[in-house]
């Protein structure tokens, strides 16, 4: 085992910058939506709209849905799908 000798005022400012750190994290924590909505992979989105995988590359390149990759997987926030859903009803009713 090794040991490292440490002054006592350096050990204490440590120490604060972490419960520092700590209640920083606490506090972003707290300010997080609690309601989770549940995200959307490419299958579930091209069945919701209707749509083709190239079409929803589409509108991901084009800024239409904002989306996350983790890895090799994107998905999407259902609130933005029915943010598109509901624009796209808007424009598909004033061509009417």
């Amino acid at each position: 085992m090794e040991y490292m000798m440490v002054e006592k005022r350096s050990y204490e400012r440590l120490v604060a910058r972490i419960e520092a750190l700590a209640r920083r994290v606490s506090e972003l924590c707290r300010r997080q939506d609690k309601a989770l909505q549940p995200w959307l992979d490419n299958e579930e989105v091209c069945l919701l709209l209707n749509i083709q995988k190239r079409t929803l590359q589409r509108y991901r390149e084009r800024g239409l849905l904002p989306c996350t990759q983790i890895r090799h997987k994107i998905y999407y926030k259902t609130e933005d799908v029915e943010r598109l859903l509901a624009a796209s009803a808007l424009r598909s009713g004033s061509k009417r």
